[in-house]
């Protein structure tokens, strides 16, 4: 007797049916194509111009390209070796260090003072949002050729401070007053969008907080210490990665004001990989330079996003 003739009160068991096949194509199957259609565009677009040119501005930098005449030799580590003994890297990486600092403290603090002062209920905060945010959406090289013009030496700002009988310097072509002048243009172009940031999460903060607070006896003071700024902390963490990688990709404000210059004292990073690859042709020391760049790129995103874990409210 086989296993499945079983036998119940002397009568032989019916034959259990058998299950019917499995579809394929089942209703979860449907969600997961239609998951990857919705992220493949964005999935295709970072493979061809983020990761491919990260593969190639690899193999360039160990090659030399010379386009004018048509070569493109393998030399190995030797673009390396050449960024090590530069002369000039110590200089670019003070001039991109400071400018990068100068931007970042600046913008921030003045991005976070106009969204506190913009939050409060006053008449016409509006029209001074909508002024202070409208630089963002001008064009940047005409914001720079602008500004270019104010700085020279009879321009319009040193015309302004004639008026009150200050003679002012030649801000575009003093070495201690370029650096200054060219992170004053960026900071007055890009404060508007961290402060509307800023606004939106100061928007968002409780004002049972304060109010409690007050009952407290604590001053305005301690109540923006302890309780406003703790809150926004994920919008200041944002803020700074946005600021500083921003700040590590300025280009067109040097090329329009400074052009590196005095000496140079404003050449920085990007300026400098500029000189070499374009101006100079050496593309695979410019690709080198690239690598430096999103290798410090790198490197102060993921220090950043790991001190998100001791002052970023709300992490652990």
């Amino acid at each position: 007797m086989s296993q499945t003739d079983i036998r119940v009160g002397g009568a032989q068991a019916p034959p259990t049916a058998a299950r019917p096949p499995r579809p394929w194509w089942t209703s979860r199957r449907r969600d997961q194509l239609a998951g990857y259609l919705f992220i493949a565009p964005q999935l295709i677009g970072s493979l061809l111009f983020v990761f491919l040119p990260l593969v190639l501005v690899v193999w360039y930098s160990l090659h030399e390209w010379n386009v004018l005449a048509g070569t493109f030799d393998f030399v190995g580590p030797d673009n390396y070796s050449a960024l090590a003994d530069d002369p000039n890297l110590g200089s670019m990486l003070r001039a991109t260090g400071l400018f990068s600092v100068g931007l970042v403290v600046f913008n921030l603090a003045l991005a976070l003072l106009l969204a506190v002062l913009l939050n409060q209920r006053l008449r016409g905060t509006i029209v001074f949002r909508t002024i202070f945010f409208s630089p963002v959406v001008v064009s940047l090289v005409a914001w720079t050729i602008v500004w270019g013009f104010l700085l020279q030496d009879n321009g319009g700002v040193n015309g302004l401070l004639d008026t009150i009988g200050v003679d002012g310097p030649n801000w575009l072509r003093g070495e201690g007053t370029a650096m200054f002048s060219v992170i004053i243009v960026q900071v007055f172009k890009n404060v508007g969008l961290n402060m509307v940031l800023f606004l939106a999460a100061l928007q968002g903060v409780p004002a049972e907080l304060y109010e409690a607070a007050e009952v407290d006896g604590a001053s305005r003071m301690r109540q923006f210490w302890r309780i406003t700024v703790p809150l926004i902390s994920p919008t200041i963490l944002l803020t700074s990665i946005i600021t500083v990688v921003g700040s590590l990709q300025v280009f067109a404000q040097i090329a329009v004001l400074t052009q590196g210059g005095p000496g140079t004292s404003t050449t920085v990073l990007v300026y400098y990989l500029y000189q070499q690859a374009f101006q100079f042709h050496h593309f695979g020391y410019g690709a080198t330079l690239s690598i430096l760049l999103f290798g410090i790129v790198l490197a102060l995103t993921v220090l950043q996003w790991q001190m998100r874990k001791r002052w970023v409210f709300h992490e652990s």
